[in-house]
């Protein structure tokens, strides 16, 4: 764990840095969360450390998205409590609908073009530049920079749409 806390944080800051409601999730709570999803995969066979930092951006994605799903759930009545407005904390409702949009849209484009997918998860969540990406996935720089330009579009306009 040492050896790869120092990048999982700077995975949980970068997610974390995209999130208005900041009191949802702490870094530490992140990476922990992240963590043992991670130890708990069994059918996973490692690769290399680029390997396993996209499974674990992957998984970051999933627990916030996870979140997000149920504050949307709290939106609608789900776990009512009622507490005076005094004490309520104030919180985002759009950051969580865009999340959830954009986790949707990806999970098509990932349906549609696999590759386009990974690439999008490691630049916008993971934070990984094209060429770290590019060696990841054995591909030449100007093609990733090019398939990330398209999956972004693609995003932008299925996200529009919905």
């Amino acid at each position: 764990m040492p050896l790869v806390e120092r990048e999982l944080r700077r995975l949980a800051r970068h997610y974390l840095r995209k999130e208005k409601n900041r009191d949802s999730v702490e870094t530490t709570d992140l990476i922990d969360q992240a963590y043992l999803r991670l130890i708990d995969q069994k059918r996973v066979h490692w690769q290399n450390r680029n390997h396993f930092f996209a499974i674990a951006a992957t998984c970051m994605r999933r627990i916030l998205c996870d979140r997000a799903r149920a504050q949307e759930r709290k939106k609608r009545g789900g776990g009512v409590e009622h507490i005076a407005l005094s004490d309520a904390k104030p919180f985002v409702i759009e950051k969580s609908a865009e999340l959830l949009a954009l986790d949707e849209a990806l999970e098509q484009l990932e349906r549609q073009d696999a590759r386009k997918g990974q690439i999008v998860e490691m630049r916008f969540f993971g934070g990984y530049s094209v060429k770290e990406v590019a060696k990841f996935l054995g591909v030449s720089e100007e093609t990733a920079a090019l398939e990330w330009r398209m999956a972004r579009a693609w995003l932008k306009r299925e996200i529009s749409q919905s």
